[in-house]
């Protein structure tokens, strides 16, 4: 497992070429990936199926050998195992029942009640576990509890995350209350993923950016320090990866305040900051726009080499600033890795 050049980068080695691999490296701009989703029929049942699950998994190691594959799932499934109705409408994302007030957070199944709702998901990661080549480090992963909180209250995603902002103003010990419980329900799920096989863990925070000041240590800080601090209790070693997207400024000390071993950077900031404010506290991952994927062409290339240069004078994990788009070109993605590895 210490040859896996994705674990050595995230024990703080530097290495002449970055692993790499994609978010949403399985996913709709891949055609095996679409013939698997209308076998299962549905996105859910994807996500619920193991063997289907792990064979999009997969696919994208196969066809293009990153050196890391995440599991396949949806950071909506612990809200759904805490209680919450959960059901996607096409071409429009996911849609849930909706927590507004300390009640509805009372509602909520004990935390110890989610592994029967989410037993295929560790399944999948056991499949993974033995199915992957062994030079590719397997990742397993959750919402963050800010994020998945944002869904929650306003039962589908919003542009400005509104209705969860208003419900912290309204009632902060309330909102506080449903934070803690999917914290606890992410350290339990995030360890039983361990358990099964994935070897590192990422808490993907897609919504940091819109909490601000206090905000932010209390609800983007806090519950990831206190899920890395129980993971690492549980399982010595296990390296994480926080991504705090559109954190601005505040990605500089992240990994300090919360523990993580890697954060990884949207790319709204750029790769020379990065280096010179994250990167000094560890490894970074990042953070080539995904548009470039649609796009392609020299600048691709150019601007995958200069990320990759920025980079190296420490530890790097090749990676978008966000998940790859529907719309992305499969070649462009060999492109990509061409101009990492070539």
């Amino acid at each position: 497992m210490s040859e896996k050049t994705i674990l050595r980068a995230l024990k703080g080695e530097r290495l002449p070429v970055p692993p790499v691999w994609m978010m949403r490296q399985a996913g709709r701009y891949l055609p095996e990936y679409r013939a698997t989703r209308a076998q299962a029929g549905d996105f859910l049942s994807l996500c619920y199926t193991p063997d289907l699950a792990a064979e999009v998994t997969l696919q994208p190691i196969r066809r293009y050998g990153f050196d890391a594959a995440i599991l396949f799932a949806d950071i909506l499934l612990l809200p759904q195992a805490l209680g919450a109705d959960l059901w996607f409408v096409t071409g429009e994302g996911p849609r849930l029942s909706t927590i507004t007030d300390a009640a509805g957070v009372a509602a909520l199944k004990p935390v110890a009640a989610i592994h029967e709702t989410l037993a295929p998901v560790y399944e999948t990661v056991r499949i993974l576990a033995r199915e992957l080549p062994r030079e590719t480090t397997l990742i397993g992963f959750a919402g963050a509890p800010w994020t998945v909180a944002t869904y929650m209250v306003a039962g589908r995603g919003t542009p400005d995350q509104g209705p969860a902002h208003a419900f912290k103003d309204a009632d902060r010990a309330a909102f506080s209350a449903l934070i803690d419980r999917i914290t606890e329900g992410t350290i339990e799920y995030l360890s039983a993923q361990i358990e099964a096989g994935a070897e590192v863990v990422k808490l993907f925070d897609s919504w940091a950016g819109s909490l601000k000041g206090a905000d932010f240590d209390d609800f983007a800080v806090a519950p990831a320090q206190r899920i890395i601090a129980a993971l690492k209790a549980r399982h010595p070693g296990i390296p994480v990866i926080a991504f705090p997207r559109e954190a601005g400024p505040r990605y500089s000390g992240f990994a300090r305040a919360t523990g993580a071993d890697a954060v990884a950077l949207d790319n709204s900031v750029s790769a020379d900051w990065a280096a010179a404010e994250v990167q000094k506290d560890g490894c970074v991952q990042g953070n080539l726009d995904p548009r470039l994927m649609v796009s392609g062409g020299a600048e691709l290339v150019a601007e995958t080499r200069r990320i990759v240069q920025a980079f190296a004078g420490g530890p790097h994990i090749f990676n978008l600033g966000h998940g790859i788009t529907p719309d992305a070109d499969p070649d462009n993605v060999s492109r990509m890795i061409e101009a990492i590895r070539g």
